[in-house]
């Protein structure tokens, strides 16, 4: 879809500003106003972008779009239930989530999808106090939901399920899957530079990135799966594609690799991203691998550090595993620009991102001090593991 900006006018923008009202992020209009995308309006947009963990740019394309119709339903407004092709999505199922996580059973993600696996949580709940078992959210289930008190004590549900998950899954790399995007491709070249000569572009540059990563990791054992090749027409997939083909290897871990941009040439410095939203809902181990893969890349490259962000785009509230997408420095940025072209550099950010995956692995007790793994025994280990076969 076009995206909807400041200066438009029509009953898109009438729908967009009374969800907005109905947050208590507008005040309401009459008349003319009411179809406006007035400056009020923007500002709207932006702080709800900012609350979602959207990308802020005071506009309503697809993803902000789809956040905004979410965002209008409230737990008890309508029943819940599986819905095959089309699941259905919204706050109110988040928040079912979010309950039923609360209360100890595992409804995945709180990523505001009702899916199979929130269905079958909510069937249990329903079996346990005598209701009838279909996984659908009605009023006698909502009622049931309110009555009964919080069962997990000692952290975050979802935090503590996923690390149980890894602990039992143990430290090896060997057998693990790994999916590395190498961010747009195709008719999408990304952040496109010019130098002098020279033309540098965001997806040739992460393309080369992954690449290196990909062998780096097959050489630890490690089953990696590229979602692109090099560019071609039709190798720019749309990001529930990327999330979708990580979800159908059953991958362990989702690295997306870009390049960041800004219209001022100082900015610089690497940033990476995971699920998550400002109410306080994430991907437990997406935000350990994120700031496992920031710490890593800093301590070993010298970029500046912006640290992590929660966020809620499709490419990361889609994949059902850690997930990260990294800012790898701004092509934009002279110094970093710099760094990015060197091959040498970039088998850094490589072992870094390697050293990283390894350390997502380990138990927390067991963890080791940043910049300390060397990238070269993990794959003498594996050479000589195999040569014992």
């Amino acid at each position: 879809m076009r995206p909807i900006r400041p200066g438009d006018r029509g009953p898109a923008v009438r729908e967009i500003r009374r969800v907005l009202t109905d947050l208590d992020l507008l005040a309401p209009a009459e008349g003319r106003l009411a179809d406006a995308f007035d400056a009020a309006t923007e500002r709207a947009v932006r702080a709800f972008q900012q609350s979602r963990g959207l990308s802020v740019d005071g506009r309503v394309g697809a993803e902000t779009w789809r956040a905004l119709d979410a965002a209008r339903w409230r737990l008890g407004a309508r029943t819940l239930y599986h819905a095959v092709p089309e699941p259905i999505t919204g706050e109110d199922v988040r928040s079912l989530q979010e309950r039923l996580l609360e209360m100890g059973y595992d409804a995945g993600r709180a990523d505001a999808i009702y899916g199979a696996r929130t269905a079958r949580a909510l069937a249990q709940f329903q079996r346990e106090v005598g209701l009838t078992p279909d996984g659908s959210c009605g009023p006698h289930t909502l009622d049931a939901l309110r009555r009964l008190g919080r069962k997990v004590v000692g952290g975050r549900p979802q935090w503590l399920r996923e690390s149980d998950a890894i602990r039992q899954s143990g430290p090896a790399l060997v057998g693990r899957t790994v999916v590395i995007d190498p961010g747009h491709g195709g008719a999408d070249p990304g952040v496109v530079v010019r130098d002098g000569p020279l033309r540098w572009t965001e997806a040739d540059l992460v393309h080369d990135l992954a690449s290196r990563l990909e062998g780096r990791l097959a050489a630890a054992g490690v089953r990696v799966q590229l979602t692109r090749g090099p560019s071609s027409p039709a190798s720019c997939l749309p990001d529930a594609d990327r999330a979708g083909l990580a979800n159908s290897l059953g991958a362990d871990v989702f690295i997306s690799l870009h390049t960041d941009e800004h219209r001022n040439p100082a900015a610089e410095g690497v940033a990476t991203y995971h699920y998550g939203t400002d109410n306080g809902v994430t991907s437990a181990t997406g935000e350990r691998l994120a700031g496992l893969v920031q710490r890593e890349i800093v301590a070993r490259t010298g970029l500046r550090d912006c640290r992590t962000h929660a966020k809620a785009w499709d490419l990361l509230r889609l994949t059902r595993m850690p997930a990260v997408r990294v800012e790898v420095g701004y092509l934009t940025s002279p110094q970093d620009r710099g760094r990015l072209v060197d091959p040498r550099f970039r088998d850094r950010v490589v072992e870094a991102i390697v050293a990283a995956v390894q350390r997502m692995f380990f138990p927390i007790e067991q963890d080791v001090p940043t910049g300390s793994i060397d990238v070269s025994e993990l794959r003498a280990v594996v050479a000589a593991g195999r040569a014992t076969e």
